[in-house]
């Protein structure tokens, strides 16, 4: 900062620039004669970019040389960094977020810092240039993408960046995001039709393309889950106890929401031996749509 009229104390005020390359000994000196002056250029082509040099500015006038100011350190400009960002890796975590990584340029083969790295997403129907841009900051070398569309083929490339601009990008590598949950299922409902000679006239309609099977029994508490892609799947149960059924969708893309919990009334021994069986009787829960559910009611798991 320039310092004021009224404290240069005389005629022939100027500045003294005095510098060096960070850890030498010897200073180099210029004079900068206007008072008015708030800035020095020193041109140097052999100095490489980046460079660090210890830098203090004096002042003097007729009278003679005044005092300098603290010692501080200032880097001269730096390039772009000129080389990519290597072993690029990107993988699909859910139908709308991935994950990139990738390892720095290596040490000696780029000019300057690199402050920090900008991961370029594009989707294959898109074009390049109009990729979305995700900055990082300092040696983070992994970010998430997020709000992307499921099911669709993405290409992301990284470079790294600097005051001076961004150096050359990585070679672009592929990822596909997961298949997104089917949100438009009908949740499962209990019907009671005519009775037709069945030992459990209860029907589940819906229509699920992955289902997931949960039930419980009111006695111990805990529940099972049973995954399955068929149309239909068969459950073992003992007589006298209460049932509660859940279905949802499941994908790799994450589970969807569960049904309405479905309650099964117990069935009791007399009921089952009535049906003319003494061991084991059976209750089958029949989907009207894609999904049939068995249950086999016997006297013991």
């Amino acid at each position: 900062q320039t310092v004021p009229e009224e404290l240069q104390n005389g005629g022939g005020f100027g500045y003294v620039v005095a510098f060096r390359p960070l850890g030498t000994v010897s200073w180099m000196q210029t004079v900068v004669a206007s008072p008015d002056a708030a800035r020095y250029v020193f041109r140097n082509e052999s100095l490489p970019p980046f460079s660090p040099y210890e830098v203090k500015v004096g002042v003097y006038n007729n009278k003679g040389e005044g005092s300098f100011s603290p010692v501080t350190v200032v880097y001269s400009a730096e390039e772009e960094p000129t080389r990519a960002p290597t072993t690029v890796l990107a993988r699909s975590l859910s139908a709308s977020d991935v994950e990139v990584s990738w390892a720095p340029p290596w040490e000696n083969q780029h000019k300057g810092r690199i402050q920090g790295y900008e991961v370029r997403c594009w989707r294959h129907d898109e074009k390049e240039e109009s990729a979305r841009r995700i900055r990082t900051v300092g040696n983070q070398t992994s970010t998430r993408v997020s709000n992307l569309r499921g099911n669709a083929l993405y290409h992301l490339a990284v470079r790294a960046y600097n005051t001076a601009g961004t150096g050359p990008s990585s070679a672009a590598v592929n990822v596909t995001t997961k298949k997104p949950r089917d949100s438009t299922s009908d949740h499962p409902k209990v019907d009671s039709p005519e009775d037709k000679g069945q030992l459990c006239p209860f029907y589940l309609l819906f229509s699920l393309p992955r289902p997931q099977v949960l039930y419980r029994w009111n006695r111990q508490g805990s529940t099972s889950v049973i995954e399955t892609n068929k149309t239909s799947v068969e459950l073992s149960l003992p007589f006298e106890e209460d049932y509660i059924i859940e279905i949802k969708p499941f994908s790799d893309g994450g589970d969807g929401s569960s049904s309405e919990q479905i309650r099964i009334p117990k069935i009791s021994n007399a009921y089952a031996r009535g049906s003319g069986s003494s061991t084991s009787s059976a209750c089958t829960l029949s989907a009207l749509s894609t999904i049939m559910i068995s249950l086999t009611a016997r006297s013991s798991l």
